[in-house]
């Protein structure tokens, strides 16, 4: 099973800048993106062969994310269950027979931190709910989750030190549900790999490759057994972040 996550900051404009293309080369047995910042009944597109479920801010032009599947899950559902979370379009998750397969966009914690204390709020009440379905079955989670959690993880740790997504708190909640029994896939299998996801559209970082792995797959210790490809295609361009792959054995 081939699996993409994308955060595409907005659907509608990587759209003329070869979605289409990739998404039909790839073939992916599942597409879960991030960031569409759209309402379904704007789109003027849709994805042949595939099943499509949505979850859209009801901010409009605001976060969002979407799964196509080309398999029709058991059952789909919105959000975590909790309302002052739901409001954002930020997680859809699909029941397969073997595996929940969740799609993600972790809140940002915004510059001055403004929101981080929320964002620690989110962290527990979202690991809560993961705990919860892998009692079920396994989980594979995708998606923007925000944070670089180690110092491995992005081009320059000690200058970003404290700034939204490399802070103590925010990487302390990851290493949290790592020892959920759940694994970074692709930390897992390259140990000591940089490679990045996010570059910022400032002082041309992406042509630096001055950037950061926030983009994952995580996965229930039980799946790595399965576990066969987890990569970054980041010459791929559309977006101020790149599409991540797993292929595993379900």
């Amino acid at each position: 099973m081939k699996i993409i996550s994308w955060n595409v900051n907005g659907l509608r404009a990587v759209m003329g800048k070869g979605f289409l293309d990739f998404f039909y080369n790839t073939n992916a047995d599942i597409f879960c993106i991030q960031e569409t910042k759209m309402q379904k009944e704007q789109a003027n597109f849709d994805f042949q062969n595939y099943y499509e479920y949505w979850n859209c801010a009801e901010k409009k032009g605001y976060s969002g994310t979407l799964i196509l599947t080309k398999k029709k899950p058991l059952s789909e559902s919105y959000g975590i269950g909790i309302e002052k979370h739901d409001k954002e379009g930020r997680v859809i998750t699909l029941e397969f027979e073997n595996f929940y397969m969740i799609n993600c966009y972790t809140p940002n914690s915004k510059r001055e931190l403004e929101r981080l204390e929320y964002r620690q709020q989110w962290e527990d009440d979202f690991r809560n709910y993961l705990n919860k379905l892998n009692e079920k079955k396994p989980i594979i989670l995708c998606g923007d989750l925000n944070v670089a959690h180690q110092e491995i993880d992005l081009k320059n740790p000690k200058s970003n030190r404290n700034n939204a997504g490399f802070t103590d708190e925010e990487r302390n909640k990851m290493t949290e549900l790592l020892k959920e029994n759940f694994t970074d896939s692709f930390r897992y299998l390259y140990p000591e790999k940089e490679e990045y996801t996010w570059w910022s559209y400032m002082g041309q970082a992406r042509s630096k490759n001055i950037g950061w792995r926030i983009d994952y797959f995580i996965i229930s210790n039980t799946l790595r057994k399965n576990l066969i490809e987890s990569k970054i295609h980041a010459n791929v361009l559309g977006s101020d972040h790149c599409p991540i792959e797993l292929q595993i054995k379900l």
